[in-house]
């Protein structure tokens, strides 16, 4: 039986997870150690299936990058996050503040200013 966690360490999971597999080009599955929450599994296989849309997304919603110029890091995060935004389950706010925090914690600030603004225009697009 898997262990519930938080949502939180669920999301920062799938974001390792999924650098993992973004960086060595490993199989997904492959990389899952034990037992893996639920949250984390469904969050990162539905990121890996729909990794070049979502990819497509940020770089549509990007000023000056594109999603594969990206650091792995920042790229993951956005990925996540935009998993959730669209599954629909968790609000916006945290979504966003979740997404800064990882980039910030696990990047640099400048990838938190960077994340924010990219999900930001993403939110403004979904609504419009």
């Amino acid at each position: 039986m898997t262990a519930a966690i938080s949502r939180r360490e669920a999301r920062r999971a799938a974001v390792f997870l999924l650098y993992q597999w973004d960086v060595t080009e490993t199989p997904l599955g492959s990389l899952y150690e034990g037992e893996v929450d639920e949250y984390t599994r469904r969050v990162a296989e539905a990121v890996a299936a729909r990794a070049a849309e979502i990819d497509a997304r940020i770089t549509a919603a990007s000023d000056e990058w594109t999603a594969d110029r990206l650091g792995a890091v920042e790229r993951n995060v956005l990925r996540v996050a935009i998993e959730e935004l669209d599954a629909d389950e968790v609000p916006y706010e945290v979504v966003l503040d979740e997404a800064v925090t990882l980039a910030k914690r696990y990047a640099s600030d400048d990838a938190g200013r960077l994340v924010n603004g990219i999900l930001g225009r993403i939110v403004r697009e979904k609504a419009a």
